[in-house]
């Protein structure tokens, strides 16, 4: 049976040496290359066409979600695990819209690991437990009838700019809707990052269609 090929992205050395140790322990599993920036695992998976990466979120450069994202759109067929210490819903949903197929946190059992990895090599999608009720119960509770009430740390204004994100506006687009200057748009697209703990535009987006904005354009 040929090896299961497998390439981590953390930027933390002592967690890819727990990789590392838990990958040995598995004779069906190989470590074909290791990353510690987005860039890396973008350009290594693409290198390498690995079956599974093990990506983390928070990386030096654009994020793993980010990095997933081109991952998955140039090769459908490599399956992005996240592994990662953070389980908000902004992360946790971003990184399912960019197409990862697993997601667990950091601190799981070596053993609970390559399962993960052998359900995903199988084409199955798989998350941890912690996850699970995380997306039960998101999707039993009722949505927020407008922006000001998914995401109250924001302004009315600052609301309506993600409503418009969300339906995939450039800045210039969303200047002259508002009939705001280009400036302002860029102070408050920043200031919307900050207030929601997002990366970059496209967590942004993901985090807002969650809440139901943008969808219907």
């Amino acid at each position: 049976m040929q090896a299961i090929r497998v390439v981590i992205a953390d930027d933390h050395p002592l967690f890819r040496d727990g990789v590392r140790a838990v990958l040995a322990c598995s004779p069906d599993m190989e470590l074909v290359g290791e990353a510690s920036t987005g860039e890396q695992a973008v350009r290594l998976a693409m290198t390498l066409r690995p079956d599974i990466v093990l990506m983390d979120v928070k990386l030096p450069g654009f994020s793993g979600i980010e990095a997933t994202r081109r991952i998955v759109d140039e090769a459908p067929e490599i399956g992005v695990v996240v592994v990662t210490m953070f389980d908000d819903d902004a992360t946790v949903f971003g990184a399912m819209r960019a197409g990862a197929r697993g997601y667990m946190l950091k601190g799981v059992e070596g053993a609970e690991m390559l399962r993960a990895i052998h359900a995903v090599h199988r084409g199955e999608a798989i998350v941890s437990p912690a996850i699970a009720r995380r997306l039960i119960t998101f999707f039993s509770a009722p949505k927020p009838i407008n922006p000001t009430e998914a995401f109250p740390q924001l302004t009315e204004r600052e609301c309506e700019v993600l409503t418009l994100i969300a339906e995939n506006r450039t800045n210039g687009e969303i200047a002259s809707r508002l009939g705001l200057s280009s400036k302002t748009v860029r102070n408050h697209v920043s200031n919307i990052f900050g207030k929601l703990q997002v990366a970059d535009r496209a967590e942004a987006i993901a985090r807002a269609r969650e809440a139901g904005l943008g969808l219907a354009s």
